[in-house]
């Protein structure tokens, strides 16, 4: 599904190279629940950013699908990201003027989805996250766990191809963060390919490989037990 050939990530200054990523190189197959950790700086959120297209690599050659997507100008990269893939943010970036239902409708019209299907897909989602009551609520009306159920249900509604997610559970309470994971890992059983940050070793145990991060190099990548695995 991926494929990642010598991926670099650096910074000029005036000759000097200031290097984020070295030479990363990386194959992650469909419907694996990858981990990525390191200390802070290591390149985690600039490697999560290459894989959704947010950034650009400054060298080396990402492939997704068999698509050379390091060599895509801006608007087909934009377009790819919103038709294959679903961000999941630890500040859950909800748009604050507008609804639960809104919210998580706004991918669906990125998509050109059609009204009455777009109700019924919303609707099924709400049902699902069992936000039905909420949906014309707005996000500062809402707690930090229901804002991150907001946040997820918006990146799976459009069913992404990969699903990735920036310290999901940074800002909630144990709890909280315990029924976000668990809905990782159903959705993992249901053959969601997802690819998470986090700096929590007991998080990252729901997936099924760990990438360590140091200094922007790969220092460990390391595959978890079967039974760590929804089937």
């Amino acid at each position: 599904m991926i494929k990642l050939k010598g991926i670099e990530k650096y910074f000029r200054n005036g000759l000097h190279k200031s290097f984020v990523l070295k030479n990363i190189s990386l194959d992650i197959e469909q419907g694996e629940f990858v981990t990525i950790m390191g200390p802070s700086g290591a390149g985690k959120s600039t490697l999560l950013n290459i894989l959704g297209l947010l950034e650009q690599p400054s060298g080396g050659e990402y492939t997704f699908f068999d698509e050379p997507v390091h060599k895509f100008k801006e608007r087909k990269r934009n377009d790819f990201n919103k038709h294959y893939m679903g961000f999941i943010f630890q500040a859950y970036h909800l748009i604050e003027e507008l609804t639960v239902y809104e919210n998580i409708e706004t991918p669906l019209l990125y998509r050109d989805v059609k009204r009455k299907e777009r109700q019924s897909m919303v609707a099924d989602v709400l049902d699902r996250f069992n936000m039905v009551a909420k949906k014309d609520l707005f996000p500062h009306q809402l707690s930090g766990g229901q804002q991150q159920l907001v946040g997820v249900a918006r990146a799976i509604i459009a069913k992404p191809k990969l699903l990735l997610a920036d310290e999901p559970t940074g800002n909630l309470h144990t709890s909280q963060g315990e029924i976000i994971m668990d809905l990782f890992k159903k959705l993992h059983g249901e053959g969601v390919t997802i690819i998470q940050v986090t700096h929590s070793e007991k998080n990252a145990q729901y997936g099924t490989r760990i990438i360590d991060l140091l200094d922007g190099w790969v220092e460990k990548d390391r595959r978890l037990e079967v039974e760590n695995e929804v089937g």
